[in-house]
């Protein structure tokens, strides 16, 4: 038998972060994680000397980039130059990201131009917060005149927020996303994977105890309180907390009766996005100067991230392309279509090609602020003493990894805040304070 006082479920961004706040805070602190490594969708994998992730990652401005700061990891990478190409009816046109970029684009007209730049120039100084409760179609077309300013925008927002179309997605969280990239964009050297180690030794320093290839089979709430943490190979944890990482349905089915918690509403209400993912390494670009792209009239983009980053240990250049998915997808249609965006972008890549991945359906993140949310999830469960959830699921108006470490920390930082009530008052009901 074991005993720890936070049991972590799941070694992703968010284990990771809530395992490093919960050791800093002093607490005697176990990540339990059912694959052999750590890191989960942000892992990276090295194929013939080039660095890939699972589909492009880059590490906006954002509450991420602050939390990693704050816990002194180097976040070694660049920020990689905002020069991109708009794909428009099978033709690349240069896409306004500068003073000259936006007056030479033949995508816009004078009017269009003019409120482009003014938009932008609103943007960065906007309050997104009160967009929250419309969607980003709302947004777009009560906001924006111009059709093609509005279809840039709508571009620009996909990409932002990974959702295909633009009726689910709430405005205020993408519109906040979007200000964080136009702030700036960090690319990882070597890819996620460095950022997962830098976690890992933060979080290994701190005293915290890693359990892998150890898959949780249910969390006993007896009383609702949370007691134990049982896993498949028959450990057992006492503990007083538990934080879930899962996904939405797998926290449901470690939970018993998790039907009559708040756990069984936040399942339903959580609608999975997902990608198809290409990634290649090529010995040279064909067009060097063609390095990004935004698909316009397609839900598609392509980075090179190997423009600011080290992703390949013999200078190949490793490229990254989505195609964001709705409810139907096609894994055959959707590569064709990515390679068929590399063939503009870089004609003749095929004979340059060293090694390539590709990923039909990739999980971006399980559930995200949208119109048809009932509730924010967490950061406690309330029916069950102890019981926490954190994630890019558990979005409170983040996006993506900033979800994943807001969502943590603010598990975290609930725990300790009730641990603090309860002390009070236990020194009132003593007569100390």
């Amino acid at each position: 038998m074991q005993k720890v006082d936070v049991v972590v479920v799941g070694g992703g961004i968010a284990g990771l972060t809530a395992a490093i706040y919960a050791a800093k805070a002093g607490k005697q602190t176990m990540v339990v994680e059912k694959q052999d490594r750590l890191g989960g969708r942000a892992i990276s994998n090295k194929k013939k000397g080039a660095y890939f992730n699972l589909g492009a990652h880059a590490l906006y401005t954002g509450d991420a980039y602050a939390t990693f700061r704050e816990l002194g990891l180097t976040l070694q990478g660049k920020q990689p130059s905002s020069d991109a190409y708009g794909i428009w009816k099978g033709k690349l046109n240069t896409l306004p990201s500068d003073m000259k970029s936006l007056f030479t684009t033949p995508l816009l007209s004078w009017k269009g131009k003019m409120e482009f730049a003014s938009c932008l120039t609103k943007l960065l100084k906007m309050d997104t917060r009160r967009f929250d409760r419309i969607s980003v179609r709302e947004w777009v077309e009560g906001n924006l005149r111009d059709p093609m300013v509005r279809n840039i925008f709508y571009s620009l927002l996909r990409a932002a927020s990974y959702v295909a179309g633009p009726d689910l997605p709430a405005a205020g969280p993408v519109l906040k996303q979007l200000q964080n990239a136009l702030k700036g964009v960090l690319y990882l050297d070597r890819g996620w994977g460095e950022l997962v180690e830098e976690l890992r030794q933060k979080a290994t320093d701190l005293g915290v105890r890693f359990e892998t290839n150890t898959k949780v089979s249910s969390i006993d709430t007896r009383g609702g309180i949370v007691r134990q943490v049982l896993c498949e190979d028959g450990t057992k944890i006492d503990t007083l907390h538990v934080v879930l990482t899962t996904s939405p349905s797998v926290a449901n089915q470690l939970v018993p009766f998790a039907e009559e918690t708040a756990l069984h509403t936040w399942k339903e209400q959580a609608i999975e996005i997902t990608a198809a993912c290409l990634d290649v390494a090529l010995k040279r670009l064909p067009k060097p100067k063609q390095q990004f792209a935004y698909g316009i009239d397609q839900t598609v983009l392509l980075t090179n991230q190997s423009r600011a980053a080290y992703l390949s240990d013999d200078g190949a250049q490793v490229i990254s392309l989505i195609k964001y998915q709705g409810k139907e997808t096609d894994p055959d249609k959707d590569l064709h279509e990515l390679e068929g965006v590399l063939d503009l972008m870089q004609p003749g890549w095929r004979e340059e090609l060293i090694v390539k991945q590709y990923l039909p359906k990739l999980t971006v993140c399980h559930d995200f602020m949208h119109m048809k949310r009932l509730e924010n999830p967490g950061p406690a469960v309330p029916e069950i003493q102890g019981l926490y959830v954190a994630g890019e699921w558990a979005s409170h108006g983040e996006v993506l990894v900033d979800a994943a470490t807001a969502s943590a920390k603010r598990a975290i930082q609930h725990m300790l805040s009730l641990e603090s009530k309860e002390r009070n008052a236990s020194y009132e009901h003593r007569g100390i304070i």
